[in-house]
């Protein structure tokens, strides 16, 4: 999720003020934070806030200023009444930034706000006017979603993230770090199935390759004895006939003088 739109180099509607404020000092890097705040695309503070100049306002007689740029880098349009007093009145198109930025803040705890809460936070004080403002953050890309009247809460499919406060870190780091311990111990265990399923695997074709050679043990033995039982066959035929044809032979007669076949003797 990007944490600006337009974020990339060349296309950062911030950017222009943050090379401004290189050379900007006193007087001139207030008109550059009243500038900012009202700048059409420009969600995200904390490159400004960081630059040397932007940070001398900290102390001083323009530290309202400062003050006010922190409110909409990290705050609610809530918390700025809280503390109305001691920052400076908004200007209409600063209070809608604000309160733009309050509905993102809200997404980043609840995909579906009720109507109630937003109400509250935003100190508008009826439905329709709130569903305008949602209208237009969501046509300046700020959030994506969808108003559900029938159930009176905005569903929130996507929200641009915010600047971090600088003492939140530690939080963010150890949530990451639990992220990161979990994603770790997942992979441990897919990591301990693969071997199991590799194990079992191995153990059924090991199993297959034994009942092949078996069942080809088996065919052999099979073919030798079919083979056997043919020639077996094949010498009793041969027997067989060879004693058949003996018994059928006739014996053979000698023949005498071509003649009547009869000897005469002398008287």
């Amino acid at each position: 999720m990007s944490s600006e739109k337009g974020s990339t180099t060349g296309n950062n509607p911030l950017e222009q003020f943050v090379l401004l404020a290189k050379s900007a000092k006193g007087a001139a890097a207030v008109g550059l934070v009243k500038q900012v705040l009202a700048a059409p695309g420009v969600y995200v503070f904390g490159e400004l806030l960081d630059m040397p100049n932007i940070k001398e306002l900290e102390n001083g007689s323009y530290s309202n200023y400062y003050n006010l740029l922190c409110m909409f880098a990290y705050g609610t349009y809530r918390q700025y009444l809280e503390k109305s007093e001691q920052l400076l009145e908004l200007s209409p198109v600063q209070k809608k930034k604000l309160q733009h930025l309050t509905i993102v803040t809200l997404a980043t705890k609840s995909k579906c706000i009720p109507y109630a809460v937003l109400l509250q936070e935003l100190d508008i004080k009826n439905v329709r006017d709130l569903e305008d403002l949602i209208i237009e953050a969501i046509y300046a890309d700020i959030i994506h979603g969808k108003l559900d009247q029938k159930n009176n809460q905005l569903e929130v499919d996507y929200a641009i993230g915010r600047d971090i406060k600088p003492e939140d870190l530690g939080s963010i780091i150890s949530t990451l770090q639990e992220w990161c311990d979990s994603c770790e111990a997942v992979l441990s265990c897919v990591e301990t199935q693969i071997n199991r399923a590799n194990l079992e695997k191995n153990r059924r074709l090991k199993h297959k390759e034994a009942i092949e050679q078996e069942v080809s043990n088996i065919k052999k033995t099979l073919k030798t004895q079919s083979q056997d039982t043919e020639e077996a066959m094949a010498t009793d035929s041969r027997e067989a006939l060879a004693q058949g044809g003996d018994k059928g032979k006739k014996p053979m007669k000698s023949k005498g003088l071509r003649g009547s076949g009869k000897f005469w003797q002398k008287s």
